[in-house]
């Protein structure tokens, strides 16, 4: 496979496993593989409306509207740590607001946990990208490897296989970042166990 060919597959890769959607994941699985598959399908609509709305919609609005009045480009966002920390700060905000939605309406915890380890992994990656360019899309990945084997021991399955697919996403997504120059070894070894350590902790 050529270099070009081996760079766009990273960039598609990059994108599909963007943190952004491990917790429209982490619920789907939830809902296809828990007791909340018994929910009636407009809870687990109006679930999901406020999910993808507050977890991707709105804050990808939001942070476009606030990059385009100051003037930033996306190659400035990246090499800034600064100008960094304004996209995690609005990500975290929408994420409270809708565990705080949830709450409200008594939506089990067992799906709201999913909403607070990604508040911690953004959190913790906010203040350790101060110092280190930690890999925020490993560090998804690994809330999703450590959701797995707490959800697992919850609700009492064999999580072999979906450990394996997973893994295998990891590797894949740490790879993509490397090749991309995006990050070290050690950056995207940091972020996955850091989102091991948030999920474990949370759920």
């Amino acid at each position: 496979m050529k270099e070009k060919d081996i760079n766009q597959l990273s960039k598609v890769v990059s994108a599909a496993t963007s943190p952004l959607y491990m917790p429209i994941i982490g619920l789907l699985a939830l809902f296809i593989f828990s007791y909340l598959s018994l929910l009636h399908w407009q809870v687990k609509l109006y679930i999901l409306i406020h999910i993808v709305l507050f977890t991707i919609m709105l804050p990808a609005t939001l942070i476009r509207i606030y990059c385009r009045y100051q003037g930033w480009t996306k190659e400035e966002l990246k090499e800034d740590k600064q100008k960094q920390a304004i996209p995690f700060v609005i990500l975290i905000a929408n994420y409270f607001w809708c565990y705080y939605c949830l709450s409200v309406n008594h939506v089990p915890y067992t799906i709201r946990c999913i909403l607070v380890t990604a508040m911690m992994v953004l959190l913790l990656c906010v203040l350790i990208q101060r110092r280190w360019h930690i890999s925020t899309h490993a560090a998804g990945m690994g809330a999703l490897t450590g959701a797995v084997v707490a959800f697992a021991e919850i609700f009492s399955f064999n999580p072999t296989w979906w450990l394996c697919l997973i893994i295998l996403m990891a590797g894949m997504v740490g790879t993509s970042r490397m090749t991309l120059k995006g990050h070290t070894l050690g950056q995207v070894l940091g972020g996955y166990f850091l989102g091991i350590a948030c999920a474990l902790l949370t759920i």
